[in-house]
């Protein structure tokens, strides 16, 4: 009653009474009092401030920023000695920055397959001009966000911060990936660290299923292991690792990419440091990659089985429409575990949520999945299951992908599919950090950076029998299958063979 009596003498303009004050003194003006220190020793009290609904004296607020006419576009320099500098210059107060880079697994030796594992998690230490606190602690100064992330094809460092921090952003980046110390001592602290971790991995052979269907489906570079080998990191030193960087980190190989900056400053801090990269060339001496498909099996007391089915894709990224259809086709079978939260976007109306984990409650997990390349790839389902159902997930999965190959696909489905993929196109795009990875990564794989207005009317353009025709050029190929756990009820791989 006080509380709402207050209230409504504040509406009226009463702000004198001793009610008001008590209950609302946000409202009114009151002066403070002295504290207990101030008593004691003098001093003064403090500023009184004025009341909540009226301006702070002296306080400039700024204007809110202007939004652009027209949207953000990518722009890309390339320097003498090959390397590339691209950027897009999206509004907001923070900037992402990285460097990536062609370079990966599939680019190792037996004498360097490690490598590239071992250099993630060598990143932001110490360079030839810097100790790694000295690195830690520059990066802390500028409220920089560092990260490395390691893959088949590609590396990327990123720096994320403040694009007033711009040039000393630009300038520790580019000294950690060119000039990396790679002391002998840092070299085997990381590496029996990361030993550790590895084992902890293989205590569950699940946990590496992934490894496996690639080590599976590939011979050639993109068969190699990515994740080090306990025998790998026993073997790797710093002169391996430097090897491997003055190798493949040269400049036809690099781009530097960018979001949330201007380009001509961009250019100016970037351009002296990248110069210095090795011209080199930029036909690297990787093995091959050829799709060969096969079975892998390990047997554990787990009462469950790990399933992993997959497919040849072939022309990868680089064939735009048929990974455009792919990537749609993913969105479509969609799934995930039984006791996901679900709802809408979260993949509860997809095929394999329908069809699959609503229907069979031996299914604990049925999700599609890609794992795509420059050139070729791998799409197909991955699963868990009650060890004694092995043999029924396996040919439910079957079923499904060879539904969708056979053009089982409603208009309702197709739409949902499409209308999911744009969302996350666009959603994704939000983040500052993955507009400057999409641009380094596009040029890379497509020597630009094509824009997400071409991929979103590629993504509307698709029928149901482009989806169907990708599933189906894909079941052409011979199959993959991994499973890990109880295989008293696994099929044999000539019985799977037998399915398509």
């Amino acid at each position: 009653m006080g509380l709402s009596k207050a209230m409504r003498l504040a509406v009226r303009g009463v702000s004198s009474s001793t009610m008001t004050q008590m209950s609302l003194p946000a409202l009114t003006t009151v002066s403070a009092k002295p504290s207990m220190m101030s008593a004691l020793f003098g001093g003064s009290s403090g500023k009184t401030m004025p009341r909540m609904n009226e301006p702070v004296p002296g306080l400039a607020i700024p204007d809110p920023p202007v939004v652009p006419a027209t949207a953000p576009h990518t722009i890309v320099t390339t320097l003498a000695n090959g390397a590339k500098i691209a950027s897009e210059d999206t509004a907001g107060a923070s900037l992402a920055v990285g460097m990536y880079i062609a370079s990966g697994s599939k680019n190792e030796t037996g004498f360097t397959t490690g490598s590239s594992h071992l250099l993630e998690r060598m990143a932001f230490k110490a360079t030839m001009h810097r100790t790694t606190f000295r690195v830690t602690r520059e990066a802390e100064v500028i409220g920089a966000n560092l990260l490395a992330s390691a893959s088949r094809e590609q590396m990327a460092y990123t720096v994320d911060c403040l694009k007033t921090n711009l040039p000393e952003a630009i300038e520790l980046l580019a000294d950690t990936v060119m000039n990396p110390k790679l002391h002998d001592h840092e070299v085997a602290d990381v590496a029996t660290a990361l030993k550790l971790e590895m084992a902890e991995l293989a205590a569950n052979p699940a946990n590496l299923l992934m490894e496996a269907v690639h080590a599976v489906a590939f011979e050639g570079g993109l068969g190699l292991p990515l994740v080090a080998t306990g025998g790998a990191l026993a073997r790797l030193d710093g002169d391996t690792l430097a090897h491997f960087v003055s190798t493949n980190y040269t400049a036809p190989n690099v781009v530097l990419a960018a979001s949330g900056c201007g380009h001509a400053e961009l250019v100016a801090l970037a351009e002296p440091l990248l110069a210095q990269l090795p011209a080199g060339s930029k036909d690297q001496s990787s093995t091959p990659s050829r799709y060969v498909g096969g079975d892998y099996r390990v047997a554990t007391d787990s009462p469950v089985t790990n399933v992993v089915l997959a497919f040849e894709f072939v022309g990868g990224w680089r064939d735009t429409k048929a990974s455009t259809a792919m990537t749609v086709l993913n969105t479509l079978m969609g799934g995930g575990g039984s006791f996901s939260a679900g709802g809408p976007g979260k993949g509860m109306y997809s095929k394999l949520y329908r069809n699959v984990l609503n229907k069979h409650g031996w299914a604990q997990n049925c999700t599609a999945f890609h794992s795509v390349f420059d050139d070729t790839g791998v799409v197909g389902i991955s699963g868990v299951a009650d060890g004694a159902r092995a043999g029924d997930m396996i040919a439910v999965m079957a079923q499904e992908f060879g539904a969708v190959a056979a053009g089982k696909i409603t208009d309702e489905e197709l739409a949902r599919a499409k209308a999911a993929t744009v969302s996350s196109i666009l959603m994704n795009l939000e983040s500052k950090a993955i507009v400057a990875e999409d641009i380094g990564r596009q040029i890379l794989t497509y020597g630009e950076r094509k824009s997400p207005q071409e991929f979103i009317a590629q993504v509307n353009a698709l029928t149901t029998a482009d989806i169907a025709a990708v599933a189906k050029k894909a079941l052409a190929s011979k199959p993959t299958l991994c499973m890990v756990g109880d295989l008293t009820s696994a099929p044999r791989y000539e019985q799977l063979s037998a399915l398509f």
